[in-house]
């Protein structure tokens, strides 16, 4: 949120810190060379969009899905006997290896690569970074949520040097997860994937839409819960949770008194009367006992436009935000536990589909309008945040995220942390 401490460790920090645990690679069967050749060519196509099976596009199997779980369950297998043939070979550090890169890096890249199905044999051993590479490498990077660049920097080289075994128990552990989810999620949902941070809305099977997200940091970690969209807040107030105000308003009052004017937060005591910032001790934890709020307007409200209400425990919810550089990051662990949704006029939208007069231009509309609105659910529909950071989709790509909150460890402690108790009850209406 706007205004709030947030954390500037990079994902290359984070990997760095945390080798030991798995991250990224696919297998898949590879392609034939005859399959890729046109007629009219005497080679491969030489750019990655021109190679659409080797291409990681987005996803129409939902992650929650017996879809997933199979196609999970096989890529176990395939990982158990790829390492049980020795894995693959490291990569050594150095420089950026990118097109026109000559080295003995780039043939151990290559081999690399070939062995977790990312770059197909046909393309050649050698020392030279070329188009196929290139592809090869683009693809690594969308299975392991990296932009993709096509270039082996830092963040790319610690995902490629995981070892297999690791990535081998990193499936084990989230399959485990994955059939926690087995039973029937409803018709319409939404899964919130904290580890790559991202949201998916499923209608009657179906991915219908994606959202990249902001997600909750490291120490302000996002909950793995089951819960309901019940109401549209347009234009919202925004207010301050109890835990933020000892952890970020009262450190930055006390750094600078004029901060709560300069973020138009607004001060009021327990019978809804306004006070002056100046009047509260903040030394001490008497600014524990007020209320406060944000005034209207995106450049200065830290939930934008709109807030998606959750019933939960935990006092979280899903929003706008305006800040919307944050979702263009590799590394989006950016709140203090709500999730920040791109495109989110679309994602309202798809929530409101069975509200009558509710359609993308009185969206639009009503935030234009400035007008506090609260908009509740026809049909609440279902809401999953979930933690799952190795998954396979049935055209055999594995996708791997970070174990950014330390949960895929050994031990029955971090698994079932990220395991909902079955049954969890859906909160109703």
């Amino acid at each position: 949120m706007r205004g709030m401490i947030v954390s500037r460790l990079s994902r290359r920090a984070f990997l760095a810190a945390t080798a030991s645990v798995a991250f990224a690679v696919a297998l898949g069967s590879a392609p034939s060379r005859a399959d890729e050749q046109n007629s009219d060519q005497a080679e491969w196509p030489q750019s990655y969009e021109a190679s659409p099976h080797m291409a990681v596009g987005r996803e129409a199997t939902p992650i929650l899905s017996p879809a997933t779980v199979d196609a999970t369950q096989a890529a176990i297998q395939k990982y158990q006997d790829l390492v049980d043939h020795g894995g693959w070979n490291t990569v050594p550090g150095g420089a950026e290896l990118r097109i026109g890169s000559k080295s003995k890096a780039v043939e151990a890249l290559r081999e690399r690569l070939v062995a977790s199905g990312d770059l197909d044999p046909v393309a050649g051993a050698g020392p030279v970074f070329d188009s196929f590479v290139e592809a090869a490498v683009k693809r690594f990077q969308a299975r392991n949520g990296l932009s993709q660049t096509g270039v082996v920097g830092g963040e790319t080289l610690t995902e490629l040097n995981v070892p297999a075994a690791a990535r081998l128990q990193q499936l084990q552990t989230n399959i485990v997860r994955l059939k926690a989810y087995s039973g029937d999620l409803g018709e319409r949902f939404v899964v919130a994937n904290i580890p790559a941070a991202s949201v998916e809305t499923v209608e009657n099977g179906v991915v219908y839409s994606h959202h990249a997200a902001g997600v909750g940091k490291i120490d302000r970690q996002s909950p793995i819960m089951q819960t309901k969209a019940t109401e549209i807040n347009f234009n919202p107030f925004w207010t301050v949770p109890p835990s933020l105000i000892k952890k970020d308003l009262i450190p930055k009052m006390k750094a600078d008194p004029k901060y709560l004017a300069d973020e138009k937060i607004r001060v009021f005591n327990a019978k809804g009367e306004e006070v002056p910032p100046s009047s509260i001790n903040w030394n001490t934890d008497e600014a524990t006992h007020f209320k406060y709020r944000q005034d209207q307007g995106e450049d200065l409200n830290s939930l934008g436009f709109v807030r998606v209400n959750i019933p939960n425990p935990y006092g979280v919810y899903m929003h706008d935000t305006p800040s919307k550089g944050i979702f263009g990051d590799d590394f989006r662990f950016v709140s203090s536990g709500c999730v920040r949704v791109q495109d989110v006029r679309d994602y309202v939208a798809w929530l409101l589909k069975d509200n009558p007069g509710w359609g993308r231009d009185q969206i639009d509309e009503v935030i234009r309008s400035g007008q506090r609105l609260d908009v509740k659910l026809t049909t609440p529909v279902n809401v999953y945040w979930i933690y799952i950071t190795a998954w396979a989709t049935p055209d055999g790509v594995v996708q791997f995220r970070p174990d950014v909150y330390q949960r895929d460890g050994a031990g029955p402690g971090p698994i079932a942390s990220a395991v909902p108790t079955q049954p969890m009850a859906i909160p109703q209406e």
